[in-house]
């Protein structure tokens, strides 16, 4: 299930790593709802003394932290805490993508991609279209009437999707 915040190997664990190695909780709180920083501080502060206490204690203390800062995160997003799952999920091919532009500074890759995706997607219900242009039967024109109207529908999502505010209803993805 792309996006992956709520993985091992996602982003708020990486960052929830990143507050613990660096005793230093601001690195996360980005990560949560303005609401929710007190919880994260606590949980925080916790598994932070709990991490001295040996190594399964750090172990537990830092699954312990992800849970809480991937829950809150998650609850953010206004979407179900269903645990944190393990690293190495398939994320899809467009997650990789948007981690490199993001780290390159170049949509380059990213833009290839997906330029190349829509086209197949847009020739491929045009195609279906096209191949029942010729409906004779009222069950036949139906096809092509929700083949019409589903090609229509869903440029008309893809375009208001692309110029959505960013942040708007959150960043539910999932």
């Amino acid at each position: 299930m792309p996006p992956h915040c709520d993985s091992m190997d996602g982003p708020v664990v990486k960052a929830a790593e990143a507050a613990l190695g660096d005793d230093n909780v601001e690195l996360i709180l980005p990560f949560v709802p303005a609401d929710a920083e007190d919880e994260v501080r606590t949980a925080f502060e916790r598994a932070t003394a709990a991490r001295a206490e040996g190594p399964i204690a750090h172990e537990v203390a830092d699954l312990y932290f992800f849970d809480t800062v991937v829950r809150l995160h998650r609850a953010g997003e206004g979407a179900p805490f269903t645990g944190v799952k393990p690293a190495g999920g398939d994320v899809g091919p467009v997650i990789p993508l948007a981690e490199d532009a993001i780290e390159t500074g170049s949509v380059e890759k990213l833009h290839a991609f997906l330029s190349a995706e829509l086209h197949r997607q847009l020739q491929s219900r045009l195609d279906r279209i096209v191949a029942l242009t010729d409906a004779v039967t009222t069950a036949e024109r139906r096809e092509y009437t929700e083949a019409m109207l589903g090609l229509q529908v869903y440029s008309h999502h893809l375009y208001k999707s692309m110029h959505r505010d960013p942040h708007e209803g959150g960043h539910s993805h999932g």
